[in-house]
């Protein structure tokens, strides 16, 4: 046995004695572990500091209320309708049949009503999955996640026959190696693109409408009531054109989305140079007071025609130019060109 592999004899320590000469000390403890035996105090120890508690949520009073008084009328509403049909039976009764039949007929058409709501909403909830799944896989460069999206996207809109040829060039790619940016774009572009010209469309008849009635109308009132009946009308559009079927309660939150959106993309402003045209009256340009206010009104309208596109779009702008102002109202400064000219 060499002298190296020879067996040594080592002395541990104590608290109380003082280390040998020529024998290292032992590394000392971290002061920031601590040995806990408790398993609750593990959350504490774990970096020396409690773990924060998570405030209490505060009581929504509003929507409790709402509730309430929405029990309260729907109550009051079933035992009026009970004490009506009481009466009919007991005045005769073959009103009180006619009284339960079209109670019968207005609680299914209430549970139309209702399927419709849901369906809706849950159409919009799908698209709105879609876009977050593509701008997710876009940034994680998800190549599994990005064939879900094009998948998910073509059996959106299986129902749709105009865009058979387009599904169908989808389903000959595959599992062809392609990148997340290009495999999204040829889904955009052979689904989307065509319903992108609708909606363009759609977006530049309902302007230059708000703008001949705004120019032409003899009423302010007149012109407020038509561009709201416009945007509205327009909003709906779109939505259909994207797949969306929104009710009641689903055109209100497609509403309060696209109002969303302008406030983020900076209101209902619509560029100084386009405003610039419009506006100078009498300055610049000969135009009438009325026409350059029809102008203004159909730039809004096509403006929050813009915002629809994107809150009800089911993936975001990759290969395809998001449409401008320019694209869907340019048209509108032609008369005041003319008028200048």
């Amino acid at each position: 046995m060499s002298s190296s592999q020879r067996p040594r004899a080592f002395r541990i320590p104590t608290p109380d004695s003082a280390p040998e000469a020529g024998v290292a000390p032992p590394p000392a403890q971290p002061s920031q572990v601590r040995m806990v035996e408790e398993p609750f105090e593990i959350v504490d120890a774990a970096d020396g500091t409690p773990v924060p508690v998570a405030g209490r949520a505060r009581t929504p009073w509003a929507a409790l209320l709402l509730s309430a008084l929405g029990g309260l009328v729907a109550l009051g509403v079933g035992l009026s309708v009970e004490r009506l049909i009481a009466d009919l039976f007991q005045a005769a009764p073959w009103l009180g049949g006619v009284a339960l039949a079209l109670l019968g007929l207005a609680a299914v058409a209430f549970l139309a009503i209702v399927g419709r709501e849901i369906g809706g909403l849950w159409r919009e909830r799908r698209i709105e999955k879609l876009r977050e799944a593509a701008i997710q896989a876009i940034a994680t460069r998800d190549h599994t996640g990005a064939q879900a999206v094009v998948c998910d996207l073509a059996a959106f809109y299986g129902d749709r026959a105009s865009l058979a040829e387009g599904r169908k060039r989808l389903d000959a790619l595959g599992d062809a190696i392609l990148d997340v940016e290009d495999r999204i774009g040829i889904a955009e572009r052979e689904l989307l693109a065509p319903l992108d010209a609708q909606a363009r469309g759609a977006i530049a008849t309902a302007a230059k409408q708000v703008s001949a009635v705004t120019a032409l109308s003899p009423r302010a009132i007149v012109d407020v009531a038509f561009v709201v009946f416009s945007a509205v009308r327009l909003l709906r559009r779109i939505a259909a054109i994207y797949g969306g079927r929104p009710g009641f309660l689903g055109f209100l939150r497609l509403a309060r989305a696209a109002f969303a959106h302008l406030t983020v993309t900076g209101g209902m402003a619509v560029g100084d140079s386009m405003v610039q045209q419009v506006l100078g009256l009498g300055i610049a340009a000969r135009v009438s007071a009325k026409l350059g206010e029809g102008v203004l009104n159909g730039l809004m309208t096509a403006r929050f025609g813009l915002a629809a596109i994107a809150v009800c779009r089911p993936l975001p702008f990759t290969r395809e130019a998001p449409p401008r102002l320019a694209d869907v109202a340019g048209e509108l400064l032609r008369p005041v060109q003319e008028e200048r000219g």
